[in-house]
């Protein structure tokens, strides 16, 4: 809710802040505008998720067009819920990351095992392979690539 918004940001205002360290909140799309507009300014917004295409018969999804006309430059990508939930397969998440690079977004790409790959000792063969995927996507922009 933007009550609950308006308060984490007060929190985030209050600081303190290292100058050292870039700060990224990610925010659900619907209220992107409205946190960029009530966020301080060594604070940045990233919408939690964007398509891999341009343009196209895709209800409900953003493009990096959109987020970056609203004024931002991040999003988050692969991250757990989306892959798990959702479905989304490596392959999917490398093409978002390659699009929303190419048209200049820098990206937070998510990696990381479920609860049962690491019980059963799969960590490092899930975590590889998820990466694997990134490199081609990520070619030469790794300055605008955070690995979360």
């Amino acid at each position: 809710s933007k009550s609950a918004i308006t308060e984490i940001v007060d929190n985030l205002k209050k600081g303190p802040l290292d100058a050292n360290v870039e700060v990224i909140v990610g925010v659900p799309s619907i209220y992107l505008s409205f946190v960029k507009d009530i966020i301080p300014s060594n604070i940045e917004v990233a919408a939690q998720n964007c398509w891999k295409e341009a343009k196209g018969a895709f209800t409900g999804e953003i493009s990096p067009a959109m987020i970056k006309d609203i004024g931002l430059g991040w999003v988050i990508l692969g991250h757990s819920e989306r892959r798990i939930i959702f479905g989304e397969k490596d392959d999917l998440v490398a093409a978002k990351v390659a699009h929303a690079l190419e048209n200049g977004l820098k990206v937070i790409a998510c990696i990381g095992e479920t609860l049962e790959e690491r019980e059963a000792g799969k960590t490092e063969e899930v975590v590889f392979r998820q990466t694997k995927a990134l490199v081609p996507a990520i070619k030469d922009k790794w300055d605008n690539v955070v690995l979360a």
